[in-house]
């Protein structure tokens, strides 16, 4: 049976390999391991094959899993958000992740820069931006990114890092890598402000299990990878 570790060895040799048809050095791209639905010892597999980073969809969910792994010792891991939060989550959300890569509205920044403890690291933000249009997507539009990004960086508690981006399924790479680059392009526009506040804005999230390779050639720092990693996932609520 093919084990976590085995499936962590194969996706960091694909992100090795698209890194060199590149030009990029590997060291300059990020794993985010998503693993939503999987149960707190698929993490523990993942984080004893060297895995630190992780991402969770389902608030509730990742909080649970958060907890027990601390309880066990492993609370050297890094917790990404990556779900919508509502508003009623903020505070579970500011309490118990490093990161959250899903703020689209100012609303919800400054729920979480309030209620993130004082004893904790400023929470790291990246702002998800619909970079295709689609209606009922979440995210921030292109045009708006910047004013967003500008007004997040205000607020106390918290550090702007960069731009996520989930776009719609794309037939095949060249297809892919248009939807990418647009938001490199958006990613690299702001950057070049110097926007007070943005100095660490060094963080491009995108690329999943099927289009790694076409977000790392536009430019991706962080690929969110969790079917490659954990395998098909059960429906939820099934």
């Amino acid at each position: 049976m093919t084990t976590i570790a085995d499936n962590l060895q194969r996706v960091h040799a694909r992100m090795a390999k698209a890194c060199a048809a590149a030009g990029r050095d590997p060291a300059t791209v990020s794993l985010l391991a998503v693993s939503k639905t999987f149960g707190a010892q698929a993490v523990a597999e993942a984080a004893a094959a060297g895995q630190r980073a992780f991402g969770e969809n389902y608030i509730q969910e990742g909080v649970s899993k958060v907890l027990a792994l601390r309880a066990a010792g492993l609370d050297a891991l890094q917790w990404h958000c990556i779900g919508p939060v509502q508003s009623n989550k903020t505070r579970l959300v500011a309490e118990h992740f490093d990161w959250v890569q899903t703020v689209d509205r100012l609303k919800t920044a400054e729920r979480l820069a309030a209620q993130r403890p004082a004893h904790l690291p400023a929470l790291q933000i990246c702002l998800q931006v619909n970079v295709d249009g689609g209606p009922s997507k979440s995210g921030v539009p292109p045009e708006d990114a910047l004013a967003l990004a500008q007004a997040v960086a205000q607020l106390p508690r918290l550090r702007v890092r960069g731009l996520m981006s989930i776009p719609d399924v794309a037939p095949d790479f060249e297809a892919q890598l248009a939807l990418h680059l647009s938001a490199r392009k958006l990613f690299d526009h702001i950057r070049a402000q110097g926007v007070a506040g943005l100095e660490e804005f060094d963080t491009l999230s995108l690329g999943m299990t099927a289009d790694l390779e076409a977000a790392i050639h536009a430019g991706s720092t962080m690929v969110r990878v969790g079917t490659g990693i954990f395998g098909s996932r059960a429906r939820v609520g099934a």
